[in-house]
C-alpha cells in the first residue's frame, strides 16, 4: 500500500485508528477496540454531517455530539485534535496523565469540543435527552433561524444495558424528539465476554416500543458514503428520535483482535500494534500523524465552520437586542429578575415546598429559560408552574415537563439541558428518591450544570409513609457532594432567599424542603452567607442552638424556654454548610463562637454535625409509620426534648 495514493479521507481513518492504540499503549491504560472501529463513523460525524465550527465550539446553533460510552474518549479526543479544538500531539501523549487537557472520559468544560461529561454508562445517552428538549423549546422560542440542530450520540451494549436508558429512551419516545440520533455500536462485546454471556434484548424491537425510528444499517462500519447517507436521512424523520444500528467489529482492523473480548481494554501491546500498523499500511511509529494531513483536516473544518457560523450571524443579527435570548444565554440573570419575589410575615403558616413554588412562579417571567417538571411529583415539590403548557411533541415551546416515574432519567436530562445552554432546569421529586438519580446528580455537579433540583417531604415529617419514604441519610449524604451547592431553608423567607441563591448561583443547587408548614421565624439573609444568627438573648449567649429547616422553629421555641429557666441561648439558621464554610473565619466565630456550647438540632443523620456542634439532636435511626408530629416527637425532635439536651450540655439540672 503505497499512503501517497490514499485519500484525505483514508488517511485520516488511518491515524485516528493508530492514535486509539497509542495514546491507551503510552499511558498503559484505557480502551483501544471500540475507538478504532468507530474511526470511519467519527470521521463522517464530524467531517460531513456536524454543523460545527472549531473556531467557535460555543455557537449556540451547533449540532450536539455525545459520546456516551465515554471510556473510548480517545475516539473524541483524536477527531478533536484533527479538526483544530486545541488539542495537539503532546495532549494525545498526556492521555490519561494527571491535569491534562485528555483525561479517561470526557469532561465538559476541561476539553474544548467536549459537551457532557461521559462515562458511567448510559448517561451521555440520557443527557442528549435533555438536550434535545432545550433545542426543541428553543426553536420553539426563537424560531428556527436562530435555533435549528441535532443532537448526536454514539452509545454501545453498556449504555443500553443500564436502567437509565431505559427511562431515557422512554421519555424521549413518548417526548418525541426528532432532533435526537443515536448510533448504537451493536459490537456485541462485553468486558466480561461476549454479549450472549448476559444479555439476549432485541434492542430494535425494544426502541421501536418506545416508538424510535428504528434504522438497522448492517455492516457499513468501513463505507464513509454510506454512513453520512444514514447520518443525513436520519435527519428526516421529524417526528421522532432515531436509533441507527450500526454492526461494528472491535478492534478492527486488527490480525490479532478483531472481535475479542479483551479488545475492550488495554489488548493492544506493542507488538499487537506494529502488527495492525502493517495492515493499515501506516509507518509504525507512534502518535503517527503527518503535519500536512493535519493541516489539512484542520483547514477544512475551518473553512466547514466558518460558512456555517457566519450564515447564522447574518440571519441572526437582530438577537442580539432581544432581551429575552440575552436572558436565556447570558451565565447571569437578568437585572431586577427577583424583583416580585414574596416575602412572608413572622408568624405565617406555610410549608417550605409552597414558597418555593411562589417563589418561581413570581420570577417566571422574567426568566425566559427556566423550564420545569417532576418525576410525577408537580404538584406536590412546588414545580407546578401556573398555566405553564406542557411539553409536548406538539407544544415544543411548553414549559412544564412530566418526566413520569423517571427519577434518574429526569435527573440527567436536566444536566443535559444545563450543558445545552439556553435553559434554567428546574426538576422536582421527593427527597428520598434522590437515590433514584444520584448518579446524575453527583455528574451535574462534576460538570458544573446550573440546575435547580427540588425535593421536598424532607424528613419523618413525611409521616404515615413510614421509613421507606423518611429521608434520614440523605441529608449527610448531599452535603458530601463537591460543588453542589446545598440549601435547607429554615421557613419561607430562607426558601426565596434560597431560590435567589440558586438562580444566581454557577453550577448545581438542591433545594431541601419541608411538606408541613412551618411558621417563619427568619427575615431570610441566613442564606446569602449559609448561616445566621436568628434570635440573640439579652445577655452573652450560654449555648448556642444551631439548626436547618423546621427545626429552626423548634430551637426558637425552646430557647423561650431555656429563657425562662436562665438559661441564655443563641439560636442560628444553618441552611448552607457549604456557604458558610465559603465565609471568612472571622464570620464562622461571629456566628458560632467556640467557647460557647452548641447543640445541633436537625430532623436526620447527626453524621457531620461534630464539625460546628458539642453535642447533637438528631434522627440516626430508621423512621417509622406514625403522623408526622407524632414522628417528631417520638424521635426526640421536639421543644422539651432540645430544651432537655441543652441543659445536660450546659451540665445544668
Amino acid at each position: 500500500m503505497v499512503l501517497a495514493d490514499l485519500s484525505h479521507d483514508d488517511l485520516v481513518v488511518r491515524i485516528m485508528r493508530g492514535l486509539a492504540m497509542d495514546a491507551p499503549h503510552a499511558a498503559r491504560s484505557g480502551h483501544q477496540g471500540t475507538a478504532m472501529a468507530l474511526a470511519p463513523l467519527a470521521h463522517v460525524l464530524f467531517t460531513r454531517v456536524l454543523r460545527h465550527d472549531p473556531q467557535r465550539p460555543d455557537w449556540v446553533d451547533r449540532d450536539r455530539f455525545v459520546l456516551s460510552n465515554g471510556h473510548t474518549s480517545i475516539l473524541q479526543y483524536s477527531a478533536l485534535f484533527l479538526q483544530g479544538y486545541g488539542l495537539e500531539l503532546e495532549d494525545l501523549r498526556a492521555f490519561r496523565q494527571f491535569g491534562s487537557s485528555t483525561p479517561g472520559h470526557p469532561e465538559a468544560g476541561h476539553t474544548t469540543g467536549v459537551e457532557v461529561t461521559t462515562g458511567p454508562l448510559g448517561q451521555g445517552l440520557a443527557n442528549a435527552v435533555g438536550m434535545a428538549i432545550a433545542e426543541r423549546y428553543q426553536r420553539a422560542t426563537f424560531g428556527p433561524d436562530a435555533i435549528d440542530h441535532h443532537t448526536y450520540v454514539i452509545a454501545g451494549d453498556g449504555c443500553l444495558m443500564e436502567g437509565l436508558s431505559h427511562e431515557a429512551a422512554s421519555l424521549a419516545g413518548h417526548l418525541g424528539l426528532d432532533r435526537l440520533i443515536v448510533v448504537f455500536d451493536d459490537n456485541r462485546i462485553t468486558i466480561d465476554g461476549g454479549l450472549e454471556l448476559s444479555c439476549s434484548d432485541d434492542v430494535p424491537g425494544r426502541f421501536r416500543a418506545y416508538g424510535w425510528d428504528v434504522r438497522e444499517v448492517g455492516e457499513i462500519g468501513e463505507d464513509l458514503d454510506a454512513l453520512e447517507q444514514v447520518l443525513l436521512d436520519a435527519r428526516e424523520d421529524e417526528s421522532r428520535p432515531t436509533l441507527i444500528v450500526l454492526r461494528s467489529h472491535i478492534g478492527y482492523p486488527s490480525p490479532d483482535h478483531t472481535d475479542d473480548p479483551a479488545a475492550h481494554g488495554l489488548a493492544f501491546d506493542a507488538d499487537a500494534i506494529t502488527r495492525t500498523k502493517e495492515v493499515l499500511g501506516i509507518p509504525d511509529e507512534p502518535f503517527w500523524a503527518p503535519e500536512q494531513v493535519v493541516e489539512d483536516a484542520r483547514t477544512r473544518a475551518r473553512a466547514r465552520g466558518a460558512a456555517l457560523t457566519e450564515a447564522w450571524d447574518e440571519r441572526d443579527r437582530e438577537l442580539l437586542d432581544d432581551p429575552a435570548w440575552a436572558a436565556c444565554w447570558s451565565a447571569t440573570p437578568p437585572e431586577g429578575w427577583d424583583d416580585e419575589l414574596p416575602t412572608y410575615e413572622e408568624g405565617t403558616q406555610t410549608a417550605t415546598r409552597q414558597a418555593i413554588n411562589a417563589a418561581i412562579n413570581a420570577s417566571v417571567e422574567q426568566l425566559p429559560g427556566l423550564v420545569a417538571g417532576s418525576a410525577d411529583l408537580t404538584g406536590n415539590t412546588g414545580v407546578k408552574l401556573t398555566d405553564a403548557v406542557a411539553q409536548t411533541a406538539s407544544e415544543p415551546g411548553g414549559r412544564q415537563i412530566y418526566y413520569g416515574i423517571r427519577e434518574h432519567a429526569m435527573g440527567a436530562a436536566l444536566v443535559g439541558m444545563a450543558r445545552h445552554g439556553g435553559i434554567l432546569p428546574v426538576g422536582g421529586t421527593f427527597f428520598v428518591f434522590v437515590d433514584y438519580l444520584r448518579p446524575a446528580l453527583r455528574m451535574a455537579a462534576i460538570s458544573g450544570a446550573k440546575i435547580v433540583f427540588s425535593f421536598t417531604h424532607d424528613s419523618v415529617g413525611v409521616g404515615e409513609d413510614g421509613p421507606t419514604h423518611q429521608p434520614i441519610e440523605h441529608l449527610a449524604t448531599l452535603r458530601a457532594v463537591p460543588d453542589l451547592q446545598v440549601i435547607r431553608p429554615a421557613d419561607a423567607n430562607e426558601t426565596v432567599a434560597a431560590w435567589r441563591s440558586a438562580v444566581e448561583h454557577d453550577g448545581p443547587t438542591a433545594l431541601v424542603l419541608s411538606r408541613q408548614a412551618i411558621r417563619v421565624v427568619t427575615d431570610g439573609s441566613a442564606v446569602a452567607r449559609g448561616a445566621g444568627i436568628v434570635s440573640e438573648p439579652d445577655r452573652a449567649p450560654e449555648v448556642i442552638l444551631v439548626a436547618s429547616g423546621s427545626e429552626v422553629t423548634v430551637c426558637v421555641d425552646a430557647s423561650n424556654e431555656l429563657a425562662a429557666k436562665g438559661v441564655a441561648a443563641r439560636v442560628v439558621s444553618l441552611p448552607s454548610w457549604d456557604r458558610f464554610a465559603a465565609q471568612s473565619d472571622a464570620y464562622q466565630e461571629q456566628v458560632l463562637p467556640a467557647e460557647v456550647p452548641t447543640l445541633s438540632v436537625e430532623a436526620a443523620s447527626t453524621f457531620g454535625w461534630d464539625r460546628y456542634a458539642d453535642a447533637c439532636v438528631g434522627i440516626d435511626r430508621f423512621g417509622a409509620s406514625a403522623p408526622g408530629d407524632v414522628m417528631f416527637e417520638e424521635l426526640g425532635i421536639s421543644v422539651a426534648n432540645v430544651v432537655r439536651e441543652a441543659l445536660s450540655l450546659l451540665d445544668v439540672t
